[in-house]
């Protein structure tokens, strides 16, 4: 298993941050661009679930030294520029009348922990079932979010899911969580010992609170590596009085993300986007409801932030995963953001690590990845590779270093310590753990994780995809499958990427000449990776040179590819191989390949 210890990968700071990101258009829909104008992708991870735990305070990590150690490896591990940080509303007002600015104080120095390695971070409120507090001793479930003196003044009843065998059901099932959600979506008025308040004032008083105090702790470089804010995830109605959840979503939801959006704009941050999500049932494969249509656009200020857990392979269906699974979903995504006139963002997905139906997971999680590359299976890329959309932003749930050695009192049940997964309702999705000499290591195979991927692209991707040949066991177990066939009509390039990975990408240059970035996995050393390209065709990527590898920012063992054009609309196309084993290539196979891929490309996507 691939790992790196508290002493592996001495990597300095970044230099610089990566800079903010806005909304900008693409042609037909929208992406992140940063301050070159390359459209930018966001991948990594939620950091993480453990925020939901009271022997981590609330907070991701224990301490700073954990979150640096967590984020270098990351770096190291996967090449991911982005995170997804979880605070909580509990941990930040923990009484009606007092914001606790140490716990801000934590939480400030673990994000720079992340923006100090040159990652981009998305904040996020994060709740689930409202509140622990809703919860007794003795029950089958736990939540997180409110503070405890938010239920005391609700008086809510006893709470009981009745046989739930999920967690969620509880949203639907059970009185006391639903309540208290319905109560916060409607601002009802609570008495506390500092006076009557509204439930969502209190809530979008102390947000604004909080963001002040981050732009005013945060250094500029880090404050400017901050994407946006989460307002809350997961929404859930509570009761929908009769109407429909598009109903809820126009009256309840928006109304409330517009209150967070002044909130943002009030306390310094009106040039980030807030990043919204949906009612939490709208994708889920069973009671579908919601998903903003009745909203109106939303603009560049705003960005669709999806979920997607696969509800039917969670608990019906067996079937595993293969390729195009998750094609459609991916692309209902993607139209959807593109519908509402701005960029998506899936903040969360993945599947159990452990328990019944967990031996799919691999190759769930790779067909997730597939989807979001491209929403075009991979045995029809090749002939129809402009149908496969933008490449999706991605957050997977979720990375914690703690997985496996918690200590959790389960509703503060002493004879109820949670130790196992994720230390929280019975879960277990975290793709890495802590090994018994400290090193961080990866849960699931590094082919899964660790991805090529367009991080920063000078003008417009036109289409990207990519063979991870990840197999479907753990631990490098089971079968290796080929997903992104190359027909026979190209069989140069067919007997270059034979039984090896690879990635293509197609680009529209822009009038800058900022290099377009791919990171490149660990697999995929520098010396053993061939790029055949209009832009130079190499066997073996130097350090210098239109085609060359750099370090990742924060690190010194990862590795970005940067390929750089001459200024201009031009249309680009460049694959990337990884060549470390097998038959070597030889230049007559390099040439064929080169005229075989502009003829593609050319094909494909027609100058004018």
């Amino acid at each position: 298993m691939a790992g790196v210890s508290a002493v592996d990968a001495p990597a300095a700071k970044a230099a610089d941050g990566p800079g903010a990101v806005v909304v900008a258009p693409k042609q037909r829909n929208w992406v992140f661009r940063d301050a070159d104008g390359r459209e930018v992708t966001l991948r990594g991870f939620n950091v993480s679930g453990s925020t939901k735990l009271y022997e981590n305070d609330l907070l991701p990590f224990r301490t700073t030294a954990d979150a640096a150690k967590s984020a270098q490896a990351m770096r190291d591990l996967t090449g991911a520029n982005a995170i997804r940080f979880l605070i909580s509303w509990e941990g930040i007002q923990p009484a009606p009348d007092r914001i606790d600015y140490a716990y801000l104080d934590r939480a400030i120095a673990q994000i720079r922990a992340f923006t100090d390695r040159g990652f981009r971070v998305l904040l996020d409120y994060h709740q689930d079932l409202y509140s622990a507090h809703l919860f007794n001793p003795g029950s089958w479930y736990t939540g997180d979010g409110a503070p405890k003196w938010v239920i005391q003044a609700g008086g809510y009843p006893k709470e009981s899911c009745g046989i739930c065998l999920l967690w969620g059901q509880n949203m639907q099932n059970n009185a006391a969580v639903r309540r208290a959600a319905y109560d916060f979506w409607r601002n009802r008025v609570l008495t506390t010992s500092a006076g009557q308040v509204g439930v969502q004032d209190a809530y979008l008083t102390q947000a604004k609170a909080t963001m002040t105090y981050l732009k005013q702790r945060l250094p500029q470089t880090a404050f400017d590596s901050i994407v946006g804010f989460d307002p809350f995830n997961e929404p859930f109605d509570g009761g929908l009085d009769g109407g429909t959840g598009l109903d809820w979503e126009k009256n309840h939801l928006m109304p409330f993300y517009q209150r967070f959006r002044t909130a943002m704009d009030e306390a310094g941050w009106n040039a980030k986007p807030a990043f919204v999500e949906p009612l939490v049932f709208w994708n889920t494969g069973f009671f579908e409801q919601g998903g903003m249509t009745s909203v109106g656009r939303l603009g560049t200020r705003w960005v669709f932030n999806s979920h997607y857990y696969d509800g039917a392979r969670m608990t019906l269906d067996p079937s595993p995963a293969s390729d195009g699974t998750y094609a459609a979903p991916m692309n209902e995504i993607r139209q959807r953001a593109t519908d509402l006139g701005t960029a998506p963002l899936v903040s969360e997905f993945g599947n159990k690590l452990s328990g019944t139906g967990s031996d799919r997971t691999p190759w769930m999680i790779r067909a997730m990845y597939q989807g979001m590359d491209s929403g075009v299976p991979g045995r029809n890329w090749w002939n129809g590779p402009a149908a496969g959309g933008s490449v999706l932003s991605s957050m997977q749930w979720h990375w914690d270093v703690y997985s496996g050695r918690h200590r959790e009192l389960m509703n503060g049940n002493p004879d109820k310590v949670q130790t196992e997964g994720d230390g929280w309702n019975d879960e277990d999705h975290s793709v890495v753990a802590t090994d018994d000499a400290g090193g961080v290591t990866l849960r699931l195979d590094a082919r899964v994780l660790d991805r090529l991927y367009p991080s920063a692209v000078n003008g417009d991707t036109l289409a990207f995809a990519f063979e991870d040949l990840a197999r479907s066991g753990y631990g490098g177990a089971g079968r290796q499958q080929a997903w992104l066939t190359v027909p026979s009509s190209l069989p140069s390039l067919a007997a270059l990427v034979k039984d090896r990975q690879y990635g293509v990408l197609v680009w529209r240059g822009s009038a800058t000449a900022a290099p377009t970035e791919l990171h490149l996995p660990r697999s995929f050393a520098p010396a053993g990776t061939t790029v055949v390209s209009d832009l130079g065709t190499v066997n073996g990527v130097p350090a210098s040179g239109p085609v060359r590898a750099v370090h990742e920012s924060g690190s010194s063992s990862a590795y970005r590819l940067q390929l750089t054009a001459a200024a201009g609309s031009a249309v680009h196309a460049a694959l990337v191989v990884n060549t470390t084993t097998g038959t070597p290539v030889t230049a007559e196979q390099l040439a064929a390949a080169r005229t075989e891929l502009a003829a593609w490309a050319n094909r494909q996507f027609p100058a004018g």
